[in-house]
């Protein structure tokens, strides 16, 4: 059966992964957001966000790439029309996932302490951010189990009810920080920063609940685990082994951009957790055409419908392009507005002002390493993902970042190296997807 390429279908699937995805950072932002407008310590207690926010962000990207690794192989069986030989795989992927996640608590937790000074954090913004993670590390599982299950939706073609999902749990986050942070008179004492974490906690708890809901009613799918093993679960654990390696590396670029941004002193750590998280956004929003490729991808390689793939691509970037540009062009418009809603303190508008033009900037060249990217995990090329992010990594970003910090350049540093490392994650996998998959568009 022919796959559907046009504007309308893919935009069908794009839209509501982007809604779906936008909610992962709008998590953050809404921390953030409300955390920085705080009355005792804001400048602290969004700097402990900040970092704390790394770290998770961190964990989630190392093991939550089950979402990429499940999509990818049952849309490629869904592509050959043999998706009852991996029905069973999606539940064996999550019990491994979760049994990790409990894992990492379980090591974590204790040492939440030594971990954060590894950040360069101290005094105040130490004990902040060791009270914020506490929390919030309880719902590492449950974002990990969402994730796999979002996984299994986009591999099915269907990125609809994720999009339901991650609107409720966006949305009750929002009410819950608002009510949790700042308390209400007689009824709800002010959590500051801690209500901030378990507004976050009970939002990852929600999400999965309703993701366990409509995967059992809306799909063939079942979450009972049954053994013995899917014989696919082997190219799994080696998509996922490459994708752990690769998003370590990624988690290299983050760490050196937020230790670094720390170490320059208080208001350069609060500017850099504003931007970043404005960063993620423009990236996730972006995502939604990046997951739409991974959908389709998988699905057309399956298929063995390699012209439609190169057509798909094209269509893709063309739409990522407009799309980044979009995004800078509205960041632009209101650029002073923006970062009055996340803080009012001046020194940290001042350092946030002087490099949010180089987030926006970026936002082009993101459209097409996310792309690329999302197209290649949908073909379950994972092995040029990690080696091409391991490259960018120690090859471009580290070098960049090191030798622009000793001009003492600051956070000017920091994102002229993230501007460097987006590009060479980016134009090599143009060149690699065509070169490989031109000669077999012109065989069939």
């Amino acid at each position: 059966m022919s796959t559907n390429i046009s504007f309308k279908h893919i935009n069908k699937l794009a839209i509501p992964a982007l809604i779906a995805g936008v909610s992962e950072p709008i998590l953050s932002l809404t921390d953030t957001a409300i955390v920085g407008n705080v009355d005792i310590n804001a400048t602290e207690s969004l700097a402990a966000v900040g970092i704390v926010g790394a770290f998770i962000s961190m964990l989630i990207w190392v093991f939550g790439q089950t979402r990429s690794a499940i999509s990818s192989i049952v849309s490629q069986y869904v592509g050959a029309n043999n998706l009852d030989k991996v029905k069973n795989l999606p539940a064996q992927a999550i019990f491994i996932i979760t049994s990790i996640s409990i894992l990492i608590i379980l090591v974590s937790y204790p040492f939440a302490e030594q971990i954060f000074k590894l950040y360069n954090a101290s005094n105040l913004i130490l004990d902040y951010s060791v009270a914020y993670y506490q929390i919030r590390v309880f719902g590492f599982p449950f974002t990990l189990f969402t994730i796999a299950v979002f996984g299994t939706f986009r591999g099915l073609q269907n990125t609809y009810y994720p999009m339901i999902i991650a609107i409720v749990g966006a949305a009750s986050n929002i009410v819950l920080d608002v009510v949790l942070v700042y308390g209400i008179k007689g009824y709800v004492p002010a959590m500051h920063i801690q209500g901030a974490a378990y507004a976050s906690l009970v939002a990852q708890v929600l999400m999965a609940a309703l993701s366990a809901y409509y995967l059992l009613k809306k799909t063939p799918i079942s979450l009972k685990l049954m053994l013995p093993f899917n014989k696919e679960i082997k190219r799994f654990t080696v998509m996922i082994f490459n994708l752990f390696v690769r998003t370590l590396a990624l988690n290299v670029t983050l760490y050196f951009a937020s230790a670094f941004s720390t170490s320059y002193g208080k208001q350069y750590i609060a500017a850099y957790t504003i931007a970043i998280n404005l960063w993620f956004l423009g990236a996730f929003i972006i995502d939604g055409y990046a997951s739409a490729g991974n959908i389709l991808s998988g699905k057309l390689l399956g298929g063995k419908e390699y012209g439609k793939l190169i057509t798909l691509s094209n269509k893709l970037i063309r739409y990522g392009v407009y799309l980044g540009v979009f995004l800078a062009l509205l960041g632009s418009l209101f650029y002073y507005f923006i970062g009055t809603v996340f803080t009012k303190e001046p020194e940290v508008l001042k350092e946030f002002y002087n490099i949010f033009w180089m987030v926006l900037a970026m936002q082009p060249f993101c459209a097409i390493a996310f792309i690329f990217d999302g197209m290649f995990k949908g073909l379950g090329k994972m092995k040029d993902l990690r080696n091409l992010l391991l490259f960018s990594t120690f090859f471009v970003f580290v070098p960049i970042l090191f030798w622009l910090d000793s001009l003492d350049l600051k956070l000017y540093a920091i994102f002229i190296a993230f501007t460097c490392w987006i590009m060479a994650r980016g134009f090599p996998l143009i060149i690699k997807f065509r070169k490989e998959f031109l000669p077999l568009s012109q065989k069939h």
